[in-house]
């Protein structure tokens, strides 16, 4: 027990934040005006909070709806109303894009959201549109659109209103339990086909879960998620991402069958990639957090992208390749076939949209 314990930190970490520090950031730093919130949440999972304050930035974008290009993600359009994310998972591939707002990709990531509160006009000019087509927007993308900072400001629910308004398809990825707060409007989305959601589980241990993804909800909570999202006729794809090799790999089986007995429609996976400011990061963490193992698990990650932790090659990138990467993907095939062989996630409706902004949905 004592072993356990030293393998999964150290008194000298951060309690309660992914990144143990802030990194070079390419680009010129940026004076914003802040202010704090929100402190007590790593009190409440019984941790002691670190003393620099998690502080919310008011944001006043033009556009709101991002266009997808990458041949690798599932997805045509995204959409985040908040920038930097206070979960704080150590291995975020979003953590590159605070750089882009002036701040590192490390504690500033955790500590410095940037709020978009005028996300729901947006959405809604922008749908309305009569030249807008409707394609499924997906909810976040980038970082949790059910972080901490949603409990009050409510973005997201009404983001979800204006798509039920328009009857709109949309989609979210959360790794947190504040989705079942907006069970109502998801329940209405369903009626129609507009809802799929992702809850994104990486470990079935606590402990696992508490090193990797500090302020997210803890296991017992996200699987209740999935089981009472499931009850409800809302379609669940379950992300088992990012798998670690040494970390979390071992669990790919066990946490396909729990979630598919819990309801789940469908798994995904995706293989941990540290690009950019990342791989520093997560290297900083990993010794600090589990020495024992750190060169092992750091060279298993290098061994899936050819030798680098820097991996950018699409095709590549997420599915990693060698002799581990080909392991793991077998095992999620394995899982597929075993737990899942006549689950299937719903492609969601783009027609009700069009019959609506023409005036013809009292016709279905």
């Amino acid at each position: 027990m004592k072993k356990r314990k030293k393998t999964l930190g150290n008194s000298t970490t951060i309690k309660g934040r992914g990144a143990q520090k802030n990194v070079h950031n390419r680009f010129l730093e940026n004076a914003h005006e802040v202010r704090s919130d929100f402190l007590e949440y790593c009190q409440k999972e019984g941790e002691e909070a670190d003393k620099n304050k998690t502080t919310y930035i008011n944001v006043f974008p033009k556009t709101i709806l991002n266009k997808v290009t990458s041949p690798d993600v599932g997805m045509e359009y995204s959409l985040n109303p908040y920038q930097g994310c206070e979960h704080g998972c150590i291995y975020c591939y979003a953590r590159n894009s605070h750089e882009f707002w002036g701040f590192s990709a490390g504690l500033d990531f955790e500590r410095k959201i940037l709020i978009k509160q005028n996300a729901p006009q947006l959405l809604e000019s922008t749908i309305k549109k009569k030249t807008w087509k409707a394609h499924t927007i997906v909810l976040s993308g980038n970082t949790d659109c059910y972080q901490p900072a949603e409990k009050e400001l409510k973005i997201t629910r009404n983001l979800l209103k204006v798509c039920l308004k328009y009857r709109h398809p949309v989609a979210i990825i959360t790794k947190n339990s504040l989705i079942l707060r907006d069970l109502d409007v998801l329940k209405e989305l369903a009626k129609d086909n507009l809802i799929g959601v992702n809850i994104s589980i990486t470990s079935l241990s606590e402990e696992t879960r508490r090193v990797l993804e500090p302020r997210t909800a803890t296991i017992k909570k996200r699987l209740e998620t999935v089981k009472t999202l499931a009850e409800n006729g809302i379609p669940v794809n379950v992300m088992l991402a990012p798998i670690i090799p040494s970390i979390n790999s071992h669990e790919i089986l066990p946490l396909a069958k729990k979630v598919s007995e819990l309801g789940a429609t469908s798994i995904a996976f995706t293989i941990v990639r540290l690009n950019g400011a990342i791989g520093e990061i997560f290297t900083d963490w990993i010794r600090k957090t589990m020495p024992d193992k750190a060169d092992k698990v750091l060279h298993q990650i290098e061994s899936c992208h050819g030798g680098t932790l820097n991996d950018s090659r699409y095709g590549h990138r997420m599915r990693g390749e060698g002799k581990i990467a080909e392991q793991i993907r077998n095992l999620i095939h394995l899982a597929r076939r075993k737990y899942f062989k006549d689950k299937k996630m719903p492609k969601l409706n783009t027609k009700l949209h069009e019959h609506y902004k023409n005036g013809q949905y009292s016709l279905f």
